[in-house]
């Protein structure tokens, strides 16, 4: 049996929302004969390890039961990390305060170094070299937070 990339992603999406969370993404790799599934998940506040065990169970169930992986594989469930870009506006919400890295869709070359300072509906407010810059959600090619230490 061919693995159906396509129906356990949206299986994985449906549990992963039913469970209270943001479903970020989910990257395939592995062989035929050993499958790794990493899944990213968020919310509001933060994942935790307990979240990630939660959610991992009740995908794991639902391969099994449904057995879309015939094969040996790994689930692996986590946050999305700080280090990778942000897709969603909820995962904006908890890093009011904190600076971006921004390329906008309509400004390709150019990045942007900026302080989230609020959102509203669709509309992220960021402080870009002393000027307020109000960026629509979807002009947002890519947004990462710039780590300080």
């Amino acid at each position: 049996m061919d693995l159906n990339k396509k129906e356990i992603l949206n299986q994985v999406k449906k549990i992963t929302e039913d469970l209270g969370y943001l479903f970020i993404e989910m990257d395939f790799r592995g062989d035929s004969r050993n499958h790794i599934l990493e899944i990213y998940i968020d919310n509001e506040n933060s994942v935790n390890v307990e979240d990630c065990a939660k959610v991992s169970r009740a995908i794991g169930e639902m391969i099994e039961i449904e057995s879309l992986i015939e094969s040996r594989y790994r689930l692996n469930v986590s946050s999305p990390g700080i280090d990778r870009p942000m897709k969603y506006i909820q995962q904006f919400k908890k890093n009011i305060g904190r600076s971006f890295e921004l390329v906008l869709e309509d400004e390709k070359d150019k990045k942007y170094k900026g302080k989230l300072t609020s959102i509203e509906d669709d509309n992220l407010i960021f402080e870009i070299e002393n000027k307020i810059k109000e960026i629509n959600m979807s002009n947002i090619k890519s947004a990462k937070v710039i780590i300080r230490f």
